[in-house]
Order: C-alpha cells, then structure tokens, then sequence
C-alpha cells in the first residue's frame, strides 16, 4: 500500500502545519515596500510542481548547472608545461581595485559532500611584495573549510584575522585547525579571533546560571584546549623577533579595545589567541579599521537562535559587503545595507522550507504526512527556522525594504542544487518581479565561488576556482626582512621519552625513503 499523499493534499496539509512558508504552504505574501500585500493561491503553488519538489529521480537532484556550466574559471594552479613533469603552485593576483570574496564554505547542516559549512574569503588589492593581497579576512570559518583554503592556494599567514557571527559549531568548527598549524606553517603572528560578547542570557534552570559564553571565554577555553598541541609544535620557531606593540596595533587597526593575548604565550607569538571582542548590541560599531590598507569593518546585532548573534559590513575604496549571517529577518540589516550608495555584494542567509529540508533528508520526492519520522522531522525544522532562519519569501521581502537595492543579493547557508534554487528563485520573485535571471541580481552562493568587484571599472564579476583535488597547501612564506625568534623547546626531542625508540642503526634509513 503506497501512504504518500498527494502534492496537492501536502500543499493543504502543509499550510495548516508550517503557517504558510514560500511556496511550501497555502499562502505567499508578496508586494513591494509600501504596496498592499496579495496573496498567492494553492494554483499558484502547484503551477511550479516538478519544480518546487525534488525531481523523482535521485540523479537529477545532485547537479548546480549554474555553478558548473555558465561561470566562468579562475585557475588556483598552472597548468604544466609541455616540456616538464612539474605543476607550479600559483595563485591568481588581484587588481589594485579588486575586492575579492570567495565561498569556502556556504552551506547548513547537515553536512553534504558539495558544501561544506560557512567560511567566507575576503581580500582586497594587492601587495607585490608579499605576493598576497593587501589585507584579508576570514568571516566564520565552518567544518571542512580547510581543505578549500589548501586547495585555493591560501596560506596561514593570509588567515590571521577570523570575523566569528556567532559561535555555532557549523560557523567555527575549523578555528581548530588554522589556529594549531599557523605557527607550523608561515603564520608567525598572533591569531585574531574577532566576535560578539556574552549573551546576557540566564539559564531557566536553577540555580539560573549567567554563562560566560562571549568570545573571549571561548579564545581562553579554546587556547586550553589545544595546549597538548601546541607545546608539541613549540620546538619550531613560531614568531619573529619583533612585533608591534597591543598599543601600536589598536592604533594602526581603530580596534574598540586593546588586544590582549589570553594566555601566557608571549606578545606577538604564532600560538598566542587575541580575541577582539564586540558589543553585539551596537549597531555600526567599528571592529576594524586600517589606516594603510583602507579597510574599515563595522558590526551590527542580527536575530538568529539566542542573543549574541552579529553581521559585519566591509568597505574599502568606496565599495562595500555586508554579511549578515544566520539570522531570522530583521531591521538593521536592512537600515545597514540602505541610504547613500548601494550595498556592491549583500550576502544574507536563506533555508529551505522545512517540508523541503525534511525531504531532502529523507530523499523524498513528496511530502509524505503519514510517515511519523517525516511529520517529526518537520516539526524539528520548523522550530529551527522560528528561532533562526531566513525563509526564501522572506528573503525576497528584505529586498523590498532595502533602499536602494544591493547591487548583488547573495544568498548563503543553502543547499544549492537546481531544483532547491529555483524554487527559491520563484519565491523571491514574487515580492521583487524584476529579479531577473539567475546570477543577475541574484545569486547562489556555492564552495569555491568567486565574486570580483572592481573599483574603477565597478564591475562585478561572478566566478568559479578551478584547483587540483590532490593538490597540497601553498608554500610556506617567511617575511625576509624579520628575524625569527628561537623556539620555545630547544629540539624535537625535549617531550619525549626515547626509551623504545627504534634507531637508525636499528636497520632502517633515517632519510625519509
């Protein structure tokens, strides 16, 4: 006996459960700012069936057309030369304009193999010298990101400054990893984690708990934590000689507070954690602000699970990004990204209908009300997205409110794949008709895109990055000009005990081979 229902009974059933969500509902609200909503009928929501719904078969649910066929490549290695065996690492330099942003991460758990959770690549112009960008910033850095930044040539010293919205796992899970193989690579300056305060929240439960859950007592635990590592790594030389002074860097940087190292590592070593810690209430506070590179980053508190939760907007030489993260909708992205000029790239959040992120999981090509496991799935989402997220209709509703309109809406934390983009692309157009086709004015974010913005020419340039899936780091580059200070540990062999240690002269080659 076959229980799933109908598409048109769970577009009925749905409506009632979910309270009219895009296009996995009864209703749709759509309409410009100020213009009397109207409604969109059932009709109007089953004209997009074999569309809105995962297509049968299970095949044609894992492609990205866009991302793969109509985006042009942005090659992180060279190609061999005829007359050698060799690849020669290379990484594509930016223009003097450029402001570039790449997706390392951009989806929502659960995991998928595609997409790996949230870490955004920022960097603008370029320095000859260091062969890198002028400045660079990682916004959230997510599980299995790392593996993107290898692959796309970004080395540790490039990854000095991480931007935290908040402090889910799926948004710093792989801090672990930059920070504990930094100092071993060319990373031999402290480690910036910049990040909302504490909540302010009490736990319900007695005797009402006041948790320390901001930033710096996430860098101070987490310095901790990774205490076995790096004194197992300390026999490498981990800093230079010189650095500038807490002083001289929150001078040179305009940062709200003086940066402090949280332990007892010294000032301007590679294992030293220097939080920089935000008042998630301020709306339009500086975080950063470089006077040499021009870079300023201002933060702003967003809606999203418990408080505590915040977006950043970066500008340089008149152009500007916004990203706000995981956040329900909410007004001050919207007062952020309006007035003056417009946003160049908006990246904002946006999820799946919760029947759809429940289908997904199941590999459902319908709603199927009958299956207990599916109505309780359902049920989970739809609390997940009440405390946290961004609907597709809400997300075209902000585009409504914002004035003037973005440049480029990106949307972010999804799992892209056609059917799901489409889907969403229809919802957003019921409140903004001219959206245009995809890529347009509207975008889907996707590991290894690159979006290009260019000063002078103000261009805006979507693009994909072609790396070797077998490829290793980059080369690790230290400053020439610096000299490096000794190690904390004299040798490799001061923390350990060589009582069982086979020896060379044992019958083996200590060369390596």
């Amino acid at each position: 006996m076959n229980n799933r229902i109908s598409r048109r009974d769970a577009l009925r059933f749905s409506g009632a459960a979910l309270g009219g969500l895009a296009l996995g509902g009864v209703t749709l609200r759509a309409g410009a700012a100020g213009a009397a909503p109207r409604s969109v009928t059932v009709q109007a929501a089953l004209d997009c069936e074999g569309r809105c719904y995962p297509p049968l078969d299970e095949d044609d649910r894992q492609r990205y057309s866009y991302f793969v066929e109509q985006l042009d490549t942005l090659e992180y290695f060279r190609k061999p030369d005829p007359s050698s065996d060799f690849v020669t690492p290379y990484y594509p330099p930016l223009d003097d304009d450029e402001m570039r942003i790449t997706f390392m991460g951009s989806c929502i758990p659960p995991v998928r193999r595609a997409q790996n959770m949230m870490s955004i690549f920022v960097e603008v112009g370029w320095d000859e010298a260091r062969q890198c960008a002028k400045d660079s910033f990682v916004f959230d850095c997510g599980a299995g990101v790392v593996g993107n930044y290898g692959a796309m040539e970004v080395g540790y010293r490039r990854m000095d400054k991480v931007f935290i919205t908040h402090l889910h796992g799926d948004h710093m899970s792989d801090l672990t990893h930059i920070y504990c193989f930094g100092p071993s690579g060319d990373r031999l300056t402290p480690f910036y984690v910049f990040g909302p305060s504490a909540s302010g929240v009490r736990s319900p439960r007695p005797p009402r708990r006041l948790y320390d859950d901001g930033t710096t007592a996430f860098c101070r635990n987490f310095r901790e934590a990774m205490r076995w590592h790096s004194e197992s790594f300390g026999f490498q030389n981990t800093s230079y000689t010189t650095y500038p002074s807490p002083e001289q860097i929150r001078a040179d940087w305009s940062l709200p507070v003086t940066p402090r190292q949280v332990s007892d590592d010294p000032w301007g070593d590679g294992f030293s954690i220097v939080p920089v810690e935000l008042d998630w209430r301020t709306e339009g506070g500086v975080a950063y602000w470089n006077g040499e590179t021009g870079v300023k980053i201002t933060h702003f508190p967003v809606i999203h699970c418990r408080k505590g939760s915040i977006g950043y907007k970066l500008e340089w030489k008149g152009l500007s990004m916004m990203y706000t993260s995981d956040t329900k909708p909410e007004k001050v992205c919207v007062r952020q990204a309006s007035g003056g000029k417009p946003i160049d790239v908006f990246i904002h959040e946006m999820i799946v209908p919760p029947e759809i992120w429940a289908m997904q999981a199941a590999h459902m090509p319908a709603p199927d009300y009958s299956n207990p496991a599916y109505v309780a799935t359902v049920e989970r989402m739809t609390n997940v997205q009440a405390s946290s997220h961004t609907p597709q209709g809400a997300y075209g509703f902000l585009l409504t409110q914002i004035d003037p309109k973005p440049r480029l809406a990106v949307a972010t934390h999804f799992p892209v794949a056609d059917d799901t983009v489409h889907c969403a692309m229809n919802s957003v157009a019921q409140y903004v008709p001219d959206i245009g086709a995809l890529g347009e004015k509207l975008t889907f974010s996707f590991d290894r895109m690159l979006i290009s913005v260019n000063h002078r020419s103000g261009a805006i340039r979507q693009r994909k990055a072609a790396t070797l899936d077998f490829g290793s780091s980059p080369l690790v580059w230290i400053d020439p000009t610096k000299k490096l200070a000794p190690p904390k540990y004299a040798d490799p062999y001061m923390q350990l005990e060589r009582l069982d240690e086979y020896k060379p002269s044992d019958g083996y080659c200590d060369t390596g081979y």
